[in-house]
């Protein structure tokens, strides 16, 4: 099977590095979003970031980020977003071109469409050439700003800033730092209502629940200048709403949405076929506009009656303090009045034609309202109408002021656009892959599938090794062994705590599953015969625990049964004339253990000390004979899973080690659904450490692979021999502060966590990580194998 050389787009980096393993993980993922050309073009990214210079964390930034960028706005943006940084690579820095790819993701969500994600890139550029220096700061607390204001806010926020501290540098900074009062102030008076971002899914299931079918929705950005929103409109099949909504006449912004985004769907319900443009002006086609919505609505609102108590408030509703009043020009005050008189049946207008042009419009609709004709006679008889004192120029009647209607472009024939026949803006190609098991006939047609690359949509699995032919006397290999590879899983993103700002900093760690080599199954069952004694306790232990069913105890008052002997004795001392013992019920409870175990082991580097450092290092070419941390490791885990797999827990053993934030390397040895037999055996007993420890992100990994467990109770129990660290971050405060809040998280989650560490100074720093009772200071590395599983059993008893 032909796979991507990843080296060939990585010429900057060795070709052992580690971080092509990276991108190959995020390739698996990019491959189940993008299509073929998308890929190509990500994987040219690649190149291009290794072309700037400017470092690693650039190359993994865009290898990892990217993928998500897709999965909210598309694969078309892959080469903005390549132009866009090449461009910016001449203006600032690398930590700043890192930052801004690591906003990228929230910054596609928050746009939400390919487009005005465009133009979001194109505002970096032009900041970057007016004031470089602010980039930084506003990437910082982006989050924040995306939170507040729409494309549009963000645009005049930021060209505010960047004219007023033009030539001052200090000032500048500190704008753009949201630390100077104008800058809160600007922030402030251009802070918008109610963002669409934050509303769309309700607004998924809103119409979902009405019509019983999905709508795509868009979001639009509006003027920059002037502060208004697009119009909505459909195009494409999509509803393009404007990104925020202010309120109106006292109706908040999510009522807004919920009106639009109802008037826009009963267009696609309702409208069977569209009306013909030919020989019509604007003006004309904005009165047929009028009846034509008046007939959606009358046909949504004789279905879902609420609907015609939301619209109407827009019309009735007056002008609240503080709102805008807009003196609307003679005609488009008609065309008002006349969409307000078809909607609210006891409103007289003081023009005799409107009520009866509208009167008459409804007769017909209560005759027949699928005919869109109805639209077209009536729409022609309010022209002449507006037109008796003249005809008024299209651009005083092209803005609607009813906030909620769209512009009707769905409903007009253009015979020049063709744009129904235009298919939605992004569909991804690929499809997720799939693991076929085939047997050995299937597998011999299609051994050889040129094309076939990383991205296939099917991977075929057999039962049993698969060799080539060869001449007898030769040594054999099969396929598997000459060009299989362990198979990456997809890159899983968790947030991170950053203490200094008390916040999270959005999927900043990436943890990739990955397989440790085999080593031989019966070095486990030798452990049990090395460490005899200890198994022997621990036999006891397991006889202890193990579930008893249903136990039945006497002497209770209440209780399920009656207890015969208790009974007789009872009714002997009353008939003595004696005080009886009225305990005379059995209790019946049952014994079960709800329980899922993940024992979490740190493989870092530091587990491959000796135990005993005087014994001196074997010479060249002797075996390596000496007890480490991780031999004990191993032996600790041998013990417990044997102790558990008796008891009938459910339990799994992880293992973790990092290569900074962008590489959490996560190694499932046995899996809940697993057996315990040679198969996980042999995975502990290849065992290997290396690299850091990256602690929070690994507890937040087990944890989901806990959640994913129906039990009652579930527990982490970690076996570490040092504090949290990586190569990424000096500051030793910042990892262990991490992983405190990550067991805090999965406590919310109903994830208890266990420390059995071997740090003999962890007195310093454990306690505040896993609380107190939460956590064993082993100062005798050797007795480990002998604590785990006591620890084990005193948690779970």
């Amino acid at each position: 099977m032909n796979r991507v050389d990843f080296n060939e787009y990585l010429s900057c980096l060795s070709d052992e590095h580690p971080h092509i393993a990276v991108l190959e993980s995020s390739y698996n993922e990019a491959a189940r979003v993008m299509s073929p050309q998308g890929l190509d073009h990500y994987l040219k990214g690649v190149e291009a970031m290794c072309s700037l210079g400017r470092g690693e964390d650039l190359i993994l930034s865009y290898i990892q980020e990217m993928p998500g960028v897709v999965k909210e706005v598309g694969e078309d943006v892959i080469t903005d977003v390549v132009h866009a940084l090449m461009s910016l690579a001449s203006h600032t820095s690398g930590t700043v071109l890192i930052l801004m790819l690591q906003n990228l993701p929230l910054a596609a969500q928050r746009m939400g469409e390919a487009e005005v994600f465009r133009n979001y890139l194109k505002l970096i550029h032009q900041l970057a050439g007016k004031c470089p220096r602010g980039i930084r700061p506003m990437m910082e607390n982006l989050d924040e700003l995306l939170t507040k204001l729409t494309l549009g806010g963000l645009r005049r926020w930021a060209m505010w800033g960047a004219q007023a501290h033009a030539r001052d540098l200090d000032g500048q900074m500190a704008y753009f730092a949201l630390k100077s009062e104008s800058s809160k102030a600007v922030l402030q008076r251009e802070r918008r209502g109610t963002l669409f971002v934050e509303n769309q899914r309700k607004l998924n299931f809103y119409l979902r629940a009405l019509w019983g079918r999905a709508f795509f929705m868009k979001p639009t950005a509006g003027d920059y200048e002037t502060k208004k929103g697009l119009q909505p409109f459909i195009e494409n099949w999509f509803l393009h709403l404007p990104d925020a909504f202010d309120d109106y006449h006292g109706i908040n912004g999510i009522e807004t949405y919920r009106a639009a985004a109802a008037h826009a769907a009963a267009h696609l319900v309702y409208t069977d076929q569209t009306i013909s443009a030919e020989m019509l002006t604007p003006l004309h086609m904005k009165c047929m506009d009028i009846f034509e919505d008046a007939r959606i609505e009358y046909l949504a609102v004789k279905d879902f009656p609420g609907l015609g108590k939301l619209w109407k408030k827009f019309f009735t509703n007056e002008p609240q303090d503080g709102d805008e009043v807009v003196k609307l020009h003679p005609a488009m005050d008609l065309m008002v009045r006349m969409a307000r008189a078809l909607i609210d049946d006891e409103y007289q207008d003081p023009n005799d034609e409107i009520n009866e042009q509208a009167r008459a419009f409804k007769d017909v609709l209560n005759n027949d309202p699928s005919d869109n004709q109805a639209s077209w006679n009536a729409g022609m008889d309010f022209y002449h109408l507006i037109t008796r004192e003249g005809v008024p120029s299209v651009r005083s009647v092209s803005e609607f002021p009813i906030p909620y209607r769209d512009d009707n472009r769905y409903i007009w024939d253009f015979d020049e656009v063709l744009w129904r026949e235009q298919g939605v803006d992004y569909i991804p190609s690929t499809q997720g892959q799939v693991r076929k098991h085939v047997s050995v006939m299937e597998f011999a047609n299609e051994v050889d599938v040129e094309n076939a690359g990383d991205d296939a949509q099917e991977i075929w699995v057999m039962g049993t090794e698969f060799f080539p032919y060869e001449d007898a006397g030769e040594a054999k290999q099969s396929y598997n062994e000459l060009e299989g590879k362990e198979p990456i899983s997809e890159p899983y993103h968790y947030d991170e705590w950053d203490y200094h700002i008390q916040l999270h900093r959005p999927d900043w760690s990436t943890v990739i599953e990955k397989r440790q080599p085999k080593g031989d199954p019966e070095t486990m069952d030798e452990i049990l015969v090395k460490h005899r004694p200890i198994a022997s306790r621990i036999r006891h232990l397991i006889d202890a625990l193990q579930p008893q069913g249903i136990v039945r105890r006497r002497g209770y008052e209440e209780g399920e049964e009656l207890d015969l002997n208790a009974a007789v004795r009872a009714m002997t001392d009353i008939r003595r004339g004696s005080m009886p013992d009225t305990r005379i019920n059995i209790r019946i409870t049952r014994h079960i253990r709800d329980l899922a175990v993940v024992l979490l082991l740190d493989l870092s580097e530091s587990t491959n000390e000796p135990i005993d450092k005087d014994i001196p290092e074997p010479a060249d070419g002797e075996a390596d004979n000496r007890s480490t941390i991780l031999s004990l490791t191993r032996e600790a885990a041998g013990l417990l899973a044997w102790a558990i797999d008796s008891i009938g827990d459910p339990f799994a053993i992880h293992g973790f080690a990092s290569d900074g934030r962008h590489d959490v390397q996560y190694y499932r040895f046995k899996d809940f659904d697993q057996p315990y037999d040679d198969e996980p055996k042999s995975r502990l007993a290849g065992m290997k450490g290396g690299l850091s420890t990256r602690m929070g992100t690994a507890l937040r990994h087990a944890g989901y692979h806990l959640t994913q467990q129906p039990a009652q109770k579930r527990l982490v129990l970690l076996v570490t021999d040092g504090e949290p660290a990586d190569i990424d971050e000096r500051d030793p405060q910042y990892l262990r502060h991490d992983a405190k809040k990550a067991v805090e998280d999965l406590a919310m989650q109903g994830v208890h966590t266990y420390c059995l560490t071997l740090d003999p100074q962890a007195d310093q720093y454990v306690a505040r990580i896993f609380g107190e009772n939460r956590y064993s200071i082993i100062d005798d590395v050797e007795k480990l194998p002998e604590r785990l599983p006591a620890v084990f059993a005193a948690l779970t008893s």
